[in-house]
């Protein structure tokens, strides 16, 4: 129909696989072999990935929770003082002024009462002896928020994606090995029987 757009063609490699499996007088046995390598590799990619997504995202999920669970067991949110001015930004007042952190030296103290210096991140031209809101871990060391339940899914879910081309990427590299094999098979059969051919096309009758 005028003005629909076609269809977009299937991925090379599709074409190819199918092109070795179907009948024509270029096909040799092992186009055959590896069209079905092929085939099969790709049936079995396309079953295990669901499984390996579900497999490792929920280990992944599990691991997070854990994690997230001894953060905020041993780090406590504490009020920091700072010791000096912060940095004002060239631009105050814009988005990017907003967004933008200068380390800057601040005093807080511990659960068990002991006082700790360090440098941490604040807003543009905080004036010494403002306060800020910082996590500390058990050691007293500044350090960052407990992992989140959203950032706990979204581990998880970056883990089952990794999972899933880990999958497409075995498939492709033992469909790329079974090639290279059938095709130095090839040359070899090709040598062999151009050894057998060449004395009847280099002797003289």
């Amino acid at each position: 129909m005028p003005g629909r757009t076609p269809p977009p063609p299937p991925p090379r490699e599709h074409q190819v696989t199918l092109w070795r499996l179907r009948r024509n007088p270029l096909r040799r046995r092992s186009d055959v072999l590896q069209g079905w390598i092929g085939l099969g590799l790709l049936l079995v990619a396309l079953a295990a990935t669901p499984v390996a997504m579900f497999l490792v995202g929920d280990a992944a999920y599990d691991h997070y929770t854990r994690t997230a669970r001894h953060q905020a067991h041993t780090r406590h949110h504490t009020t920091a003082v700072l010791l000096e001015d912060a940095r004002r930004h060239p631009e105050p007042g814009s988005a990017e002024a907003k967004r933008t952190r200068y380390p800057t030296k601040v005093r807080y103290t511990d659960p068990d009462g002991h006082t700790h210096t360090a440098t941490t991140d604040v807003e543009p031209a905080l004036p010494k002896g403002s306060t800020v809101h910082v996590w500390a871990d058990t050691d007293g060391r500044i350090t960052d928020p407990p992992l989140s339940p959203s950032q706990v899914r979204s581990h998880a879910m970056g883990s089952a994606i990794i999972a899933a081309l880990g999958v497409h990427a075995v498939a492709a590299a033992a469909y790329g090995t079974a090639g290279r094999i059938l095709h130095r098979r090839n040359l070899a059969a090709w040598d062999d029987a151009w050894a057998e051919t060449a004395p009847r096309w280099t002797t003289s009758p």
